[in-house]
């Protein structure tokens, strides 16, 4: 099993013809970015846009006229555009996608700051950045573990499920002991709870798997909102109350400017996300385990001829997927709020998004997660200088974020090619 390759299966070219898929996002770039150059330069003001460094409007920051900025960045989303539109080598797309995106943003950016009311035409990037990663929280540990369950050809649709089910395991059992430590052990087996109920069914079974993982996600829906209502409700200080978990800060680390305050200075959730993704990275990558991993989740079928136990690979790797999100979903009660039903809101969807988004990678997730977190920070930040822009509109912009990165900047992704599918041993 050693010297067994796993290699993504050849497809052959398609001829798109003048409209390839780089023109086609470069003529959308230089939409967005006459929008930002002619609309949000019309609408900024001559205040100045500041970016503090820090979590307030004191300290160092980088200023610039609002009209002026709104203009400057929306070009360069223009510029970028028209390069892919004449013809950009494709190691370069990434990357040039990448600053049109981010010369959009900041020209939006210049037009709400320079028109906020005085005294809030600045924008705290450590907040921002804090935030970012708060928000992205249960977003990468849901990743990853689709992750663990699609690498091995299991679709982890139950993602929803497993945090929900995570989140009030912590909650009540973190209650009941008084113990953080006792509240994050109950998250992780609540979650393995509705891993090994898709694993059961989804392997032992041969039942649909998409199937199975909406059924999964209603049934965590139910069980929690009931069990919710009868103590919870009723006892909320015995029953909802759970310790939370303090932050740590990292000394020397935590004084870098910027990423210091904002990364450096988190709770154990933080540390654990950003630790699981370099784990699982190398483990899938790097190590015979992934290697098999990916063998089950590409040709289980080959996979089996060489020696590898296909279905207990894809028992383990699942239950293994609900404790990692079980995790995740404590992130919200053990660190942040109490429970609430189904107070994870379709985060899990949007976790299974950051999975397609990043490739069925663990550092691709990461980098989809923060994506969505970012939006998701920007609502509320745009909120908190009390923009013009409805706050109904705010509230959508990580789902639309979500809707725009898998329909329109994904391009072609293959999904492992067992996917989804049942093995039946022969």
């Amino acid at each position: 099993m050693s010297t067994m390759a796993v290699e993504d299966v050849a497809v052959a070219p398609v001829d798109e013809g003048f409209w390839t898929r780089t023109r086609k996002v470069g003529s959308v770039l230089v939409g967005l970015g006459l929008v930002g150059a002619v609309l949000f330069g019309s609408l900024a003001t001559g205040e100045q846009a500041r970016f503090t460094l820090s979590e307030d409007s004191a300290g160092a920051a980088l200023s610039i006229h609002g009209t002026l900025g709104a203009v400057l960045f929306g070009l360069v989303a223009v510029a970028t555009g028209a390069a892919m539109l004449v013809g950009l080598p494709k190691r370069w797309f990434t990357l040039v996608l990448g600053v049109g995106l981010v010369g959009f943003v900041l020209s939006f950016l210049c037009w709400q700051i320079s028109d906020a009311q005085p005294g809030q035409n600045f924008m705290p990037l450590v907040n921002i950045v804090r935030g970012t990663f708060i928000l992205a929280l249960p977003l990468i540990f849901g990743a990853l573990a689709g992750v663990l369950c699609e690498r091995s050809g299991v679709v982890n649709v139950a993602i929803e499920g497993q945090l929900l089910m995570g989140a009030f395991s912590g909650a009540l059992f973190g209650s009941i002991s008084g113990s953080v430590w006792v509240g994050l052990v109950a998250a992780a087996l609540g979650g393995a709870f509705i891993s090994l109920l898709l694993a059961v069914f989804a392997i032992r079974y041969l039942v649909d798997q998409v199937v199975m993982g909406i059924v999964l996600n209603l049934l965590a829906v139910g069980v929690t909102g009931f069990l919710y209502e009868r103590l919870m409700q009723t006892d909320a200080a015995r029953y909802n109350s759970a310790p939370r978990f303090s932050n740590w800060e990292i000394p020397l680390l935590s004084d870098i400017p910027l990423l210091g305050p904002a990364l450096f200075r988190g709770n154990i959730f933080l540390y654990l996300g950003l630790l699981l993704v370099l784990v699982l990275h190398i483990a899938l990558f790097r190590t015979r385990w992934g290697l098999r991993t990916r063998s089950v989740g590409e040709h289980p079928t080959a996979a089996d001829t060489l020696g590898v136990k296909v279905l207990r690979v894809r028992y383990r790797n699942v239950l293994l997927a609900g404790v990692v999100a079980g995790i995740g979903g404590a992130s919200y009660t053990l660190a942040l709020y109490s429970f609430t039903k189904n107070m994870i809101g379709g985060k899990g969807f949007i976790a299974l998004a950051a999975l397609i988004f990043g490739r069925w990678s663990p550092t691709g997730a990461l980098l989809a997660a923060l994506f969505f977190g970012f939006a998701d920070q920007l609502g509320t930040y745009l909120g908190a200088i009390n923009s013009i822009i409805p706050s109904q509109f705010l509230a959508m912009l990580p789902y639309l974020a979500t809707i725009l990165a898998v329909a329109g900047l994904v391009g072609r992704v293959r999904a492992p090619a067992a996917d989804g599918k049942p093995y039946i041993k022969g």
